[in-house]
């Protein structure tokens, strides 16, 4: 392919899942811009990824795979064949099986890519072999645990154009999905709609919104009683929607009662005035949105907040209408689980939690424990709670972990074996989204550089080693790709143009037979523990998305890097003077579980009592502490399931 435009998709961990085409010149790709015709790119890729081409090209891509020679987490490998690094794993998955069983070995993946293929096909060997299996997310599980109640959590992004009333809660779109500010703006434009954020921080998209409303991080779900209340009081509620909708209405009723917008300024920081006018601006439109972050979700009370933000919207009525209700993801009709074939899997075999890798890695109580790994499109060491128990389970020295990747990330430092992984222009997939309805097919552009395989010949190559005859782990990787969609779906159409649209109906609280819980559980003021919201001479340390890097990907790229710059930490004027430090001070964040070292920003944009790190960093050799912030949190999840990253609290000192 000497010349050419190749349709493509953004495999990375987006809610907008980015339709894009190659350009291709000589052989080699020299550029990669959005589709024009899509209707949700619309001919624009983000700030991350607006020059993919240079990842591929990457002069530090891994292009070989590599055995580890010295200590596990050093930089110290040699070169092996495919054959040998195969014929290894094969063996040492083998022998683990002969003395510790099949659910000793544990597959961990997450959305380094979306792929059906290139995340999803591994998990066909894993499963028939009877390894350990996954459940959980790292980032939406309040999200989840709530939609797994049965409320709604989505509908069709495009609708929110319908809208008169947008609360981005949590939600800085601008840096993390700017495609759906597009449809925000459409709002305003045609229905005078306006756009309220609130948020702990001043976000580029805040700065863009009619009105921002600071709120202290941990304490969305009290905010979001006391505009329930205001609804009631104001009659504003739609009880008949909500009593078609739930079985627990009165009981929700007599929860959110107490929280008046006189008793949550103390907890929130939001003033009362403030309170009431976001409820008579929500409570009057026809419809009003809750469009909703991830970050909200990361804490002690990142279940009760999502699960109060579907009971404001049931009680609101806004489902009623296109462009109401409560949007956190979005999906088309896509089956993520399929091309897993998780019915290979033995009846009773065990699950994990893939947010709990630390406490997995270094119990002694699991049975049988852990003793063999296989890490693909997720770098643990970085992103997983409590980042220094990840690392100290994965330099067990009798674990045998395996590594697919595109670079020499800290996880693959601890591997015994590095696989090199294509990248999105070097292999064909297929991917739904968790943000929009769309699906994307991607055409490789170009062969594989060096000898970087896709994850099915890895897949295929593995099971051939280990002498399977499974006829799913041979499966051709069309074959693969058309198993998460459905019979009857328009495959040509999506072959030709890359992209379909194919959204699922929306599903509405009042059409599910009236059954569900809208009660949270939150303690009324005088019962409820803000002990931990508001710490007494610590701040909280929030990590919130960066603009230019995604969680750890690009942190190594030199143009991603350049722009998000140095670690740095925001902190309010008055929390700077508190402290006796001043703007551009180099500054040490600690607690007992480790330190983290940047530079200090002073700014207003931030609520008191909170200190902000602007993206996950890979770890330094710097003395004065590493910038993963993960490694000071403590080993918290929500009820539901939910990593509370956010829950991290310290003090701010000079470094010395």
């Amino acid at each position: 392919m000497a010349n050419a435009e190749v349709p493509g998709c953004c495999p990375h961990d987006c809610q907008d899942g980015c339709s894009w085409v190659a350009h291709v010149e000589n052989g080699k790709v020299t550029k990669v811009v959005g589709t024009k015709e899509h209707p949700f790119t619309r001919g624009i890729l983000c700030a991350k990824v607006n020059d993919y081409q240079t990842r591929t090209y990457a002069p530090d891509r891994l292009l070989q795979p590599l055995r580890r020679t010295g200590p596990k987490g050093s930089d110290e490998f040699e070169q092996i064949s495919w054959d040998e690094a195969i014929r290894e794993i094969a063996t040492r998955f083998g022998r683990i099986i002969d003395d510790w069983g099949p659910e000793a070995l544990m597959p961990l993946h997450d959305m380094g890519s979306a792929g059906a293929l290139q995340r999803r096909a591994l998990m066909r060997l894993f499963h028939h072999i009877g390894a350990s299996r996954l459940h959980g997310s790292l980032c939406g599980q309040s999200g989840n645990a709530v939609a797994a109640e049965g409320h709604p959590i989505s509908f069709d992004p495009e609708t929110l154009a319908e809208s008169e009333c947008i609360v981005l809660w949590g939600a800085n779109l601008l840096s993390t999905a700017h495609h759906h500010w597009h449809f925000c703006l459409e709002a305003r434009r045609a229905r005078g709609a306006k756009i309220i954020s609130i948020d702990p921080r001043c976000t580029r998209t805040a700065a863009k919104c009619d009105e921002h409303i600071s709120i202290r991080p941990g304490t969305d779900a009290v905010l979001a009683a006391s505009i329930a209340n205001v609804l009631v009081e104001e009659g504003l509620a739609d009880f008949e929607y909500a009593r078609s909708a739930a079985d627990d209405l009165d009981a929700y009723l007599e929860e959110i009662k107490a929280w008046t917008p006189d008793h949550v300024r103390e907890i929130t920081g939001v003033a009362p005035d403030d309170v009431v006018r976001i409820a008579r601006l929500y409570g009057a439109a026809r419809p009003g949105t809750l469009r909703v972050g991830i970050g909200p979700q990361q804490s002690r009370f990142g279940d009760v907040f999502i699960k109060s933000l579907s009971a404001l919207a049931i009680l609101s009525g806004h489902w009623r209408l296109p462009g109401g209700g409560l949007s956190i993801e979005g999906y088309p009709t896509f089956d993520n689980a399929a091309p897993e074939c998780p019915e290979l899997s033995p009846k009773g075999t065990r699950s994990l939690h893939r947010g709990h890798l630390g406490q997995i890695l270094t119990s002694s109580d699991l049975d049988p424990p852990i003793k063999g790994l296989m890490v693909w499109g997720h770098n643990p060491v970085v992103n997983q709670i409590d980042a220094e128990t990840v690392r100290r389970g994965l330099c067990r020295n009798d674990l045998f972990t395996v590594v697919i990747e595109h670079f020499m990330t800290d996880t693959a430092r601890h591997a015994d074996i590095v696989l090199p992984s294509t990248t999105q222009l070097e292999h064909f997939d297929v991917q739904g989204s968790w943000g929009q309805c769309y699906v994307g097919l991607n055409k490789p552009a170009i062969p594989p550089l060096g000898e970087s395989k896709p994850h099915t010949e890895v897949l295929r190559l593995l099971a051939r080693e280990m002498g399977l005859d499974e006829p799913a782990l041979f499966a051709d990787d069309e074959t693969i790709a058309r198993s998460s969609l459905p019979d009857d779906f328009d495959w040509r159409t999506l072959k030709r143009q890359g992209w379909l649209y194919a959204p699922q109906p929306k599903r509405d609280p009042a059409s599910m037979g009236g059954t569900l819980k809208m009660a949270t559980g939150l303690d009324g003021p005088e019962n409820l523990d803000v002990s931990d919201l508001i710490p007494n001479g610590k701040l909280r340390l929030l990590t919130v998305k960066p603009h230019y890097l995604l969680n750890s990907t690009f942190a190594n790229m030199p143009r991603q890097a350049g722009q998000q710059g140095t670690p740095t930490l925001e902190m309010h004027p008055a929390d700077a003077e508190n402290l006796g430090l001043r703007a551009g001070d180099r500054v040490v964040a600690h607690n007992g579980k480790g330190k983290l070292a940047a530079d200090l920003r002073v700014t207003d944009t931030v609520v008191e009592g909170t200190t902000v790190l602007e993206g996950k960093f890979w770890w330094t050799a710097d003395e004065d502490g590493s910038p993963v912030s993960n490694r000071l949190a403590n080993s918290n999840w929500t009820e539901g399931g939910q990593p509370t990253f956010n829950d991290i609290f310290v003090e701010v000192t000079a470094a010395i």
